[in-house]
């Protein structure tokens, strides 16, 4: 059975996507839904289908409807190009959003480390004093470093560091 810090969290999650979904501006909400139509097993049946009559009328094999795309079947291929441009814009869209609930979702997830890692170091100074207080003695210098304060911002600086090293590389890539 969860427990309330378990259903809290879980409740905290699923109210920040739904405040996401929520606010979505309306043709982020279009695009969305087009994206669940379009990656459908209906859509490609649609699809194909469309794709076999056309080709069945404009190959002959329909004998009361007039040819009117020959082969190469130049009018098909500009319309699967218009409808490959619209649905990758599409996509497109609705990846980004979910890109950026991802991003949002990595920060909250970074926070809640955090403050998880700040509880853990406290635990840790707790039991050390307990152990120090009841005369035990631990030679653990690994524990030494455990409860030291975590240095958040020499990681931020090694993270941006690292990103701007790798975007130096790429750009020097890109020149050659």
């Amino acid at each position: 059975m969860p427990t309330d810090h378990v259903k809290s969290s879980h409740h905290l999650i699923q109210s920040f996507e739904a405040d996401q979904l929520k606010n979505r501006p309306k043709f982020i909400q279009i695009a969305d839904r087009l994206t669940l139509l379009f990656g459908s097993i209906s859509f490609f049946i649609l699809n194909a289908l469309l794709f076999i009559v056309w080709i069945a009328i404009n190959t002959g094999f329909v004998p009361f409807v007039p040819v009117f795309d020959p082969y190469p079947f130049i009018l098909l291929t500009m319309f699967v190009s218009l409808e490959a441009i619209f649905l990758s814009i599409i996509v497109l869209m609705s990846q980004n959003r979910q890109g950026h609930i991802f991003t949002l979702r990595e920060e909250l997830d970074m926070q809640v480390n955090l403050l998880a890692e700040r509880e853990i170091t406290m635990s840790l100074k707790i039991l050390k004093l307990m152990a120090s207080k009841m005369g035990i003695k631990i030679r653990n210098e690994e524990l030494g470093e455990m409860v030291k304060e975590t240095d958040i911002s020499y990681i931020q600086r090694e993270i941006q560091e690292q990103i701007q090293e790798r975007t130096r590389l790429s750009r020097k890539l890109g020149k050659k």
